[in-house]
């Protein structure tokens, strides 16, 4: 984007121009007093694009998702909206300096514009797996009380180790007097995306004193975090925790004498803030005192983001800058205490699993159980997802090497970034490492692809490779831009119809669950579906097909022979097979082409169980065992 004005300094004021480059700037300020004034112009694109979007939502027919999810039932206006908040948001990066609320106002927008419209048109739980999450607060809010050390039937036990998202939303539940958390699941994306907003400008303004260089590393972060790990899971909290931590070590922990020349505005690069102020051994420690209860809370979250978090204040105190160990060893001490204490059945468990898992770098960076993404949607959504990971990647790293003076200031950033990574070395973390380090490494990946957009040359000598740069960077920034956005749409909303489930479907899981007595078993091909959790502390659960596909073939060969010699003697059992276990399991190759169907049929057929309620949506099948010595056919293949 051409921008006339050098980068602002931190009042906002433009630099004089340098001694003997009068006319230079006198012929700069003739040229911008030709230029149309377009102090009118962010505020029309903005409520122009956010009306096109507004405009959009009923033409969404979502209820009829297919191959593609959501990416052919978005209407026209849907994609027109966001071409007009793209080209408004690069119109108020041209007086970003002075005027930064416009840019932010965008920033909102476009939160709203990617993520908001489920949460609007949806009449159920967006992401089946998210009502496990209601479900233990449901069950908190029923026991009054947590039970780390109980074996709770589907890995469950886990989330009331690290209780402390669910005791939360367990209070608000109750300070809303709402019925689950249900109401408001949907909405945060949305609530978690602008609390992040100032943690991220907090971050990136410790490095850029240039507006249009934080603000274009913002837009590029909610572009590129398509990952869905911002509904309402730990995760996302603990997320929000971590960047709070980071932004406060970042600005208020700097070693005396530690900046040299970074302090130097002749050494800096043009968009480049000098190093923050420096920090004596008391208010060090006075930030640790009040950084100690967040570290705490992130603990009591989740149990990745503390690794991540110590990641990341480890490969800072390499550097000469931040050269303190008190933070980390308080982290570190903080994250073994509560692993060895409310968290310690599942640490132990996991350390039994490090031997296998330890070195192999190919498994544990696999994405999902063990399938491979099938059908045009999800298969559209892997390649997306892969692109725009590659594209932030290439943009940063062209940065780090275009601009080696904003990388030198900015190195905490790029090690924070980069820290992460090693840890594919350790777990696969159920098949979610990959999406965990993209997400931890996202900031520091966002600010330097923003930096190999925005242009540093803008306000000095006019050389021809500074000309040359301005009008690259005119045409990289809006084409960047445009393309992360075409990339998140499928990224984010290719594998929709694997998330939306119809309240009837959910009704029917429900009443499935509510006649099982306590101790029976839930047999279904995933957990991938809504309320397939619910009574989790009262019901046995069994997700058979999440295996190997080659596992599940012979699964298929006879299927009921196959479940009955894995259902426990005299077990009340109930299958429950559902459209969206049929969605998930063919999207995620679970199950060869036809095999949902395959399995539902030889069930249904078998004698081994009998249909206890069918409907378009689902079906569900109690297991009826032979009696002692009678033979019986299974409903296999002939």
């Amino acid at each position: 984007m051409t921008n006339h004005l050098s980068p602002p300094t931190p009042t906002g004021d433009v630099r004089p121009a340098p001694a003997g480059d009068h006319g230079a700037a006198s012929e700069a300020r003739t040229r911008r007093a030709a230029l149309p004034d377009l102090a009118l112009l962010p505020p029309v694109l903005l409520v122009f694009g956010l009306g096109l979007w507004a405009l959009a939502l009923p033409g969404i027919d979502f209820r009829t998702m297919d191959d593609y999810g959501l990416l052919d039932r978005l209407p026209a206006a849907f994609y027109a909206s966001l071409l007009v908040l793209t080209a408004g948001f690069l119109v108020a990066l041209r007086r970003a300096g002075t005027s930064p609320g416009w840019p932010l106002a965008y920033c909102v927008a476009l939160i709203v514009a990617l993520k908001a419209a489920p949460a609007v048109l949806y009449d159920s739980v967006r992401y089946p797996w998210a009502s496990k999450h209601d479900a233990v607060v449901e069950a908190i809010l029923a026991a009054g009380e947590l039970r780390p050390n109980a074996g709770l039937s589907g890995n469950m036990s886990a989330y009331e180790q690290w209780p402390g998202f669910f005791t939360l939303n367990a209070a608000l539940v109750r300070a809303f007097g709402v019925e689950s958390t249900a109401v408001y699941l949907n909405w945060a994306p949305i609530v978690l995306g602008l609390i992040a907003l100032p943690l991220l400008v907090l971050i990136y303004r410790t490095f850029a004193e240039d507006w249009r260089l934080v603000w274009t590393a913002v837009w590029i972060f909610q572009l590129a975090n398509w990952v869905g790990q911002d509904y309402l899971a730990p995760q996302g909290l603990a997320y929000l925790l971590h960047l709070t931590v980071l932004a406060v070590v970042l600005r208020h922990f700097v070693r005396p004498g530690s900046a040299g020349r970074l302090r130097d505005r002749a050494y800096l690069d043009p968009a480049a803030t000098s190093v923050p102020p420096p920090t004596g051994v008391r208010q060090r420690a006075i930030c640790v005192l009040i950084l100690s209860p967040v570290i705490f809370a992130i603990n009591a979250v989740h149990q990745l983001t503390p690794v991540m978090l110590c990641a990341a204040l480890f490969v800072l105190a390499l550097t000469r800058r931040y050269r303190n160990y008190g933070l980390l060893v308080v982290a570190g001490l903080l994250m073994l205490t509560w692993n060895l204490t409310m968290g310690r059945p599942l640490f132990l468990e996991t350390l039994g699993t490090l031997r296998e898992s330890l070195g192999e770098l190919t498994e544990n960076s696999r994405a999902g159980y063990a399938g491979q993404l099938t059908g045009p949607g999800p298969e559209l959504a892997g390649r997306a997802s892969i692109a725009m990971a590659l594209a932030v990647v290439v943009l940063a790293g062209i940065a780090v090497l275009w601009r080696r003076r904003l990388t030198r200031s900015a190195l905490p950033l790029l090690l924070v970034s980069v820290a992460p990574v090693p840890l594919f070395v350790v777990n696969d973390y159920g098949g979610e490492m990959l999406f965990r380090v993209y997400l931890f490494g996202l900031p520091g990946a966002a600010f330097f692809a923003a930096a190999a957009l925005v242009p540093a040359t803008a306000g000095t000598h006019r050389s021809r490779a500074s000309v040359a740069r301005r009008r690259t960077a005119a045409v990289a920034l809006p084409v960047a831009l445009l393309t992360l956005t075409a990339g998140f749409l499928p990224a984010y909303y290719g594998k929709e119809a694997m998330y939306y489930t119809p309240p009837a479907e959910t009704e029917l899981v429900t009443r499935a669950i509510d006649r099982l007595p306590d101790g029976g078993l839930l047999l279904a091909t995933s957990g991938s579906f809504p309320q397939a959790l619910h009574r989790y502390d009262h019901v046995e659960h069994w997700f058979f097909a999440e295996q190997e596909l080659p596992e599940n073939e012979r699964m298929l060969a006879d299927p009921a022979r196959y479940l009955a010699d894995g259902i426990p003697p005299g077990v009340t059992a109930h299958v429950v097979l559902t459209r969206t276990q049929d969605v998930y399991t063919a999207g995620e190759g679970l199950l060869p082409p036809g095999g949902f169907e395959t399995l539902r049929s030889r069930l249904k057929a078998s004698p081994l169980f009998r249909t206890v309620e069918e409907r378009p949506y689902g079906i569900v099948l109690a297991y009826t065992p032979a009696p002692k010595g009678a033979p019986a056919s299974t409903g296999g293949a002939p």
